[in-house]
């Protein structure tokens, strides 16, 4: 008799997947999709302005140089996070020394912290843009604002809210189009202007360490793990193979559709201020706001108003992923109970780290640094950290003991070892350039 009954419950949870495996595309996306979207806050704004500003189409190619590899550390991240049940942090536990963790995880906190404030500085000024008024308030209300959504709101009702504000991004897609990029745009994609000069390079690096920065691969893998424990009858896939070709499937679409909107997103920017701010002469641009103002003259308001709302609609997508891939990393680290699916009191640990990352956020911007300069210290440190985490992940990714069956291919780990590579050499590159 109970035999008959588990294999009715498989047999039903078995059909539910291949339902869910018809439903419509935007469904599918979720963690990947977020994670993307969250990958344009306003500090990687700055950074695609600057680009676009100083050397116009000259590194457009860029980012079609790494969309692919992108995706390939995305998906190992989302992998490892849904094959094991545990985040990042818990797997890197499980299989490394524990000087290697702490190292890690304390590299990621410090750049998110700096990250967070560069994002509360530019949301900041961009609403004194829109609207006057004063930005020290305005970066009060945006910190307490992310925090009473991340530890007021459940994770069901919270998730569908993140998909949603990832529809700011739209904003700089209109954008492109309003300032009528020329069709030498498209063509700077397909044949790169290298160039040898130090403040080309400089900038390449900033772009490539935008793009892959250390917070989305732990944000990413702890989402999966988030729906995993959110939706009845699905388990880790080590445990539940049978689960594995449907969220396999989702997983790479989700990623694949989340990292080529995020990047297509950033080579609008790119192109928007090299149609306008390099074509006018203005090669310096230091923070979003700054980008946003410049337009205005140039671009005319509709533009000027839908870039300015762009940075604040992706800082407040992007601050909570910030703090909480941080809470994520270190609760994880010393086993405490972790995530947004569970209450305050239930993960008290969780909670703190999530809002003391955010406060420290704040106080870096009360304190008078500016955003440009918490911008550079968080991008150093992202550098520096992205290389032997994506390595780590690799080695997860490839390790029986970790994924079991689901070990990665060989096209993924070759990708994935390139990505490593890539973002390696820009480090090195960043070094010898200081």
């Amino acid at each position: 008799m109970l035999g008959r009954a588990m294999n009715e419950i498989g047999k039903t949870t078995e059909s539910l997947d291949e339902e869910r495996a018809h439903v419509p595309l935007l469904k599918q996306l979720g963690p990947g999709f977020i994670t993307g979207a969250a990958d344009d806050d306003p500090s990687g704004i700055a950074t695609y302005s600057q680009a676009g500003a100083q050397y116009g189409y000259g590194l457009v190619w860029s980012l079609l140089f790494t969309t692919p590899l992108m995706i390939a550390i995305q998906v190992v991240s989302a992998r490892i996070g849904r094959v094991t049940g545990h985040g990042l942090a818990a797997n890197i536990r499980e299989r490394f020394p524990a000087p290697v963790l702490y190292t890690i995880v304390s590299l990621l906190l410090v750049a998110n912290t700096f990250n967070i404030a560069a994002d509360l500085g530019a949301m900041a000024d961009a609403l004194v843009l829109v609207v006057g008024g004063n930005s020290t308030i305005y970066i009060v209300m945006f910190a307490l604002m992310s925090l009473t959504l991340q530890v007021f709101v459940p994770f069901p009702r919270y998730a569908p809210l993140l998909k949603l504000l990832t529809l700011a991004l739209f904003a700089y897609v209109a954008t492109a189009f309003l300032v009528h990029t020329p069709l030498a745009a498209l063509l700077a994609t397909l044949a790169p202007p290298l160039a040898r000069d130090k403040d080309y390079v400089s900038m390449l690096v900033a772009v490539l360490g935008t793009t892959i920065s250390p917070y989305l691969f732990f944000w990413q893998a702890s989402q999966e793990v988030e729906e995993q424990r959110a939706t009845p009858g699905h388990q880790p896939l080590r445990h539940a193979p049978e689960q594995a070709r449907r969220h396999l499937r989702r997983i790479k679409i989700d990623t694949y559709v989340g990292m080529i909107f995020s990047n297509g997103v950033a080579l609008c920017i790119m192109l928007t201020t090299a149609a306008t701010l390099h074509a006018a002469d203005i090669t310096h641009i230091e923070s979003a706001a700054q980008a946003a103002e410049a337009l205005r003259p140039l671009a005319g308001e509709a533009a000027f108003a839908l870039f300015a709302a762009g940075i604040i609609g992706t800082g407040l997508l992007a601050v909570p992923i910030l703090a909480g891939s941080a809470a994520y990393a270190v609760a994880e680290t010393f086993r405490w109970p972790t995530g947004l699916g569970l209450s305050l009191a239930e993960a008290r640990g969780f909670y703190s780290i999530l809002m003391v990352a955010t406060a420290l956020g704040a106080l870096i911007d009360l304190s008078g640094i500016d955003s440009l300069k918490a911008l550079v210290w968080a991008a150093i440190v992202n550098g520096v950290v992205s290389v032997p985490i994506m390595a780590i992940m690799m080695v997860l990714v490839a390790d029986r003991r970790t994924m079991d069956t689901f070990v990665a291919s060989r096209r993924l780990k070759r990708l994935g070892w390139l990505a490593t590579a890539v973002m390696a050499l820009a480090v090195a590159a960043m070094f010898v350039l200081m």
